[in-house]
């Protein structure tokens, strides 16, 4: 299971927050949503966020194995 729990903790420690990365940087509600609720968002947004808080993919995002992962 991919989880954002990280890149709240990083967004904690930036400068940045909610309305800023949807007011100042344009990353919409949905794709905030989207990390909220451990959704899928694309590398694009990854390497955007990365860019905007100065950060690396892994202070965003992380795996961890899970039951609900879909069987190879």
């Amino acid at each position: 299971m991919i989880d954002y729990t990280p890149f709240w903790e990083t967004l904690k420690k930036s400068g940045e927050n909610w309305y800023t990365l949807t007011n100042t940087h344009h990353i919409s509600f949905s794709t905030l949503h989207r990390l909220k609720h451990n959704q899928d968002i694309s590398t694009k947004t990854l390497n955007d966020l990365c860019r905007i808080l100065d950060c690396n993919v892994e202070d965003i995002v992380r795996y961890q194995p899970s039951e609900d992962d879909q069987v190879l």
